[in-house]
């Protein structure tokens, strides 16, 4: 993956340029409430390889929001447990240097989500409560199917 996050316009930014990107946009308007949510999704390639995608969407309640995101490729996938799991460690990653980075530039109060692409139904459901397990271990607040918007292609 790479270590630089796309705007909707192509822009390329780092983990501090995205935070100070946020932090802007947080700041035109005070007086709404903030979700910073994370997700990622996969797309299984004939080689077996897969394309990951990895959502930053931040959403002013009531009044739309602004979209960040990273994509690359990582092989092989032999099974959609593997794929699901790496979905989840870099949003995870991800989590972890954007929450670090908004920290650093004082970003004003926001509520914080990792969203999975698994759920009730489907042949995700096996693989919920771990999902689940492995958001919440990083003291992260998960959210599944149909809920997860920000890991769904």
């Amino acid at each position: 993956m790479p270590n630089y996050f796309l705007d909707a316009g192509g822009r390329r930014l780092t983990i501090h340029e995205l935070a100070s990107e946020i932090a802007r946009f947080m700041r035109e308007a005070p007086g709404h409430a903030y979700r910073i949510t994370i997700g990622s999704d996969s797309q299984l390639l004939a080689n077996l390889s897969a394309d990951f995608v990895t959502a930053i969407v931040v959403h002013r309640i009531g009044a739309g929001g602004r979209y960040f995101y990273r994509r690359g490729s990582i092989a092989p996938f032999h099974t959609l447990r593997d794929r699901i799991i790496q979905e989840v460690l870099l949003s995870l990653d991800s989590a972890g240097k954007v929450v670090q980075a908004l920290e650093n530039v004082g970003c004003p109060e926001y509520e914080f989500e990792v969203h999975a692409d698994v759920g009730e139904n489907g042949p995700t459901h096996a693989m919920l409560a771990e999902v689940v397990g492995m958001i919440r271990a990083y003291n992260y607040l998960p959210r599944v199917k149909p809920e997860s918007y920000a890991a769904t292609s």
